[in-house]
Formats: structure tokens, sequence, C-alpha cells
């Protein structure tokens, strides 16, 4: 009879530290929009922003997303789907007019640009544009393959970013 009211207790308090030992996968697939402060002036910028963003361009989820970014807010009316348009230049070669590195692109789509890309500062959380460097960065092929989606539409009008050609940047003289 002693024994089993010592089992009882036992047992309750081995749950007890089991569930407690336990702990679940943390995943964040979303920041609020106060995570950060975005600056269009890459020296104002925090070094929390340069490790987001560095962050955001090894991640599969956050390319993809930036891709469909990319097509809601019609950046492919410009930039073509990466090759270049009418008004916007490619994003899939090796001339960066404004910069190659991710502060520089993050400043691009900020601050927009002197040849009529509008700025995004205002339509943008900070979540969104570092998904948009992330794919736009990926579009020359300077996506980690182990990051990139691999999969490869049908309809696709070029390789996904995993097995594009890395273009090395140059830098081309702004008018």
């Amino acid at each position: 009879m002693a024994m089993k009211r010592l089992l009882l207790p036992a047992i309750v308090l081995c749950a007890w530290f089991a569930a407690a030992s336990c702990r679940r996968e943390q995943r964040r697939f979303s920041e609020g929009p106060g995570a950060s402060e975005l600056h269009p002036d890459p020296l104002r910028a925090s070094r929390s922003d340069q490790e987001s963003l560095e962050r955001y361009a090894k991640d599969a989820w956050a390319i993809s997303e930036g891709q469909r970014l990319f097509s809601q807010m019609n950046c492919s009316g410009c930039h073509g789907h990466g090759g270049g348009g009418a008004m916007g230049p490619p994003l899939m070669d090796s001339q960066w007019l404004y910069g190659s590195g991710l502060s520089d692109i993050e400043r691009t789509i900020l601050a927009g640009s002197a040849r009529g890309m509008p700025s995004f500062k205002d339509r943008l959380s900070p979540q969104q544009v570092w998904q948009l460097v992330a794919y736009v960065r990926s579009l020359s092929g300077h996506a980690p393959s182990a990051a990139a989606p691999v999969r490869d539409d049908h309809m696709s009008v070029r390789p996904p970013p995993s097995r594009t050609e890395p273009q090395p940047p140059t830098q081309q003289q702004v008018d």
C-alpha cells in the first residue's frame, strides 16, 4: 500500500520532468514590422541589418518569397523577369549600375534611382526588402546552392538560381 502511494507521485514527477525538458523547434516565418529600422544610407545601417541581409541571402524561403514579391510589386514590368526590359536594367548579368553588394541592392530598392526606379521605402517592411534583396542577388547566380530552390519549372524563363552560373559583378559608370 505504501508502495502505491509513492508510485503515483513518482510517475507524475517523471512526466513533469519529461514535459519540461521537451522543447519545440522555433521557426520564424515572419518578423514584426518593428524588427529593424531601414536606412537607405549604408553608413547608417546597423550591424543587425547587415546580418539580416546575409541571413536572408542564404535562405531558400526568403529567396522564394522575394520572387513572389518581385512579381507582386510588378518589378518585372521594368526589369523583365530579370533579363531587363524597356526601362529597367537586367538583373541577371554582371553589370551592376548601383553596386553589387547586399546593402547596395537594399539601398537601391529603398531609395530608388535617378534613372526612374521609384523608392519602395514606404511600401515594404524590412523583411520584404530583405527578401527582395535575396531574390535579386540570386538572379545573377549568387545564391548558395544549398539555399536556392532546385525545382525546375517547365514554364521558367531561366534556370533556377542554384543552377545559374555566377556572373562576377563589375561596376558600370552611371551617367
